[in-house]
């Protein structure tokens, strides 16, 4: 009887799936932006921030964008031709959920203006995920990896 080989890698993830999400979220934060320091301004980004923490604590397929995307984008899409390791993305969940969670609770501790600036933050890096590919959560997980193993950056 032969023992199962162990892998540390979790399954691979669709890569249109976080950029998808990083749209939706994009879509999202100009809402917010534009909505300014008024009470739905805060409910938005705190709709966001909930979003990240799922994203983060459950994983990147755990977020309703990813629901959205698996149930009514994907089935309309050919398969991917490779697929991404979800740490990059999960952690990128996490970055997101600092930036706005500190936006979020900076606004309601009486510093308004800290809300459209924690969402303009969060607007920059999902306009470069959904319209370039180029996801920075990602990018600091990578570097973390690098600085970690002493390889240089």
């Amino acid at each position: 009887m032969s023992t199962p080989v162990r892998t540390d890698a979790p399954a691979g993830i669709d890569p249109r799936g976080p950029r998808f999400g990083a749209a939706v979220t994009l879509v999202l934060l100009v809402a917010v932006l534009l909505l300014g320091t008024t009470p739905a301004a805060y409910l938005v980004l705190a709709v966001i921030v909930a979003s990240f923490a799922l994203g983060a604590f459950g994983g990147i397929g755990r977020t309703w964008q990813g629901w959205v995307f698996k149930k009514l984008v994907r089935p309309r899409l050919a398969p991917p031709t490779e697929l991404e390791d979800p740490r990059p993305p999960t952690f990128a969940q996490l970055v997101g959920l600092i930036i706005t969670g500190a936006g979020l609770v900076l606004g309601l501790a009486g510093v308004s203006a800290a809300v459209p600036v924690a969402a303009a933050f969060a607007l920059v890096a999902a306009f470069l995920n959904a319209v370039f590919g180029l996801c920075l959560g990602c990018e600091l997980y990578l570097l973390g990896l690098r600085l970690r193993s002493g390889r240089p950056a």
